[in-house]
């Protein structure tokens, strides 16, 4: 019942009128397009599955009080470059959203700049909403291989490329470190030769993870969805949530146990609250740590210097 009423939140939210939107979009657009380099995702003409046809909005921030895109249909990454010279390890940042929109400046943007403090490239993925998820998989696993593809010209180590995501963007995160190696697409040009597998992946407030997906409700065996179903293949992960979290806690709790099966570095962070949805913000409660015990595991776990 809850996530049918955060859907129908994010419905909500997005059922203002044209002159509204109107109004609305201007005064982000100037900031969000001078934060980085937009580059597509696709070839022109080449772009796997669908998308919605209604126009795409930059909206000041409904549910989530902050800036957010809705109606994707064009997928690009926005590169912000860290500080210094020589080769870099990248982050690949997906916002969440519920798969109905996508939160750009606190999951996104914020995020970035967190990336970049700590010496990497930052890669956020404007990602096809809305959907179910299974265009935004192409979106995710495209973007990886972009970015492995790219690399020499970038000045980025292929083999040190993160993945971060958060609540939707944590679901997607997870699908795409467990189905590197069933492609969802068939591939389109160079880049597609390029390995979809991230390097090390992170999950801050997931949802969906279980089986039965965003609408599941745990059961005594954690089951996870097959499409985050785990192997000795899975990249490491660090997982981060709250009990009082709506998307419950035992979507962390099934995929960390599923890691520690399989034999996959994994390390959580849990605590009692902070709800949902604050990014890297510090809002006084539980989990306003994690950044900086992330940047301690990324540093470890990709070999940081």
């Amino acid at each position: 019942m809850k996530m049918q009423l955060m859907a129908a939140a994010f419905l909500a939210a997005m059922a203002v009128d044209g002159a509204e939107q109107a109004e609305i979009a201007n005064p982000f657009a100037e900031e969000v397009a001078a934060f980085g380099r937009v580059v597509d995702l696709w070839p022109e003409g080449k772009m796997p599955g669908d998308a919605t046809d209604k126009a795409e909005l930059l909206d000041p921030g409904k549910p989530y009080g902050d800036v957010n895109y809705q109606n994707v249909s064009h997928p690009t990454l926005t590169i912000r470059r860290a500080p210094g010279d020589g080769v870099h390890p990248a982050m690949i940042v997906c916002p969440g959203g519920g798969y109905f929109l996508l939160a750009w400046r606190h999951e996104g943007m914020e995020i970035a700049q967190w990336a970049n403090s700590l010496g990497m490239d930052a890669f956020i993925l404007k990602y096809r909403v809305p959907n179910d998820g299974g265009v935004a998989l192409m979106d995710a696993q495209r973007a990886v291989s972009w970015v492995r593809h790219h690399a020499k010209e970038l000045k980025i180590d292929p083999g040190k490329i993160a993945q971060i995501g958060f609540s939707a963007g944590a679901n997607l995160t997870a699908r795409t470190a467990n189905c590197f190696d069933k492609r969802r697409y068939a591939p389109v040009d160079e880049a597609d030769k390029a390995s979809c597998r991230p390097d090390a992946t992170l999950l801050v407030y997931p949802g969906g993870l279980l089986k039965g997906g965003f609408r599941a409700r745990p059961t005594a065996d954690l089951a996870l969805a097959e499409e985050n179903i785990v192997t000795a293949a899975t990249p490491p992960v660090f997982i981060t949530q709250t009990e009082d979290d709506f998307c419950q806690v035992e979507n962390s709790l099934a995929y960390y146990l599923a890691c520690k099966k399989a034999g996959v570095e994994a390390a959580m962070l849990l605590g009692p609250k902070g709800g949902h949805g604050y990014g890297s913000r510090r809002t006084g409660r539980d989990n306003d740590m994690w950044p900086e015990i992330a940047a301690g595991w990324l540093k470890h776990t990709l070999d940081m210097k």
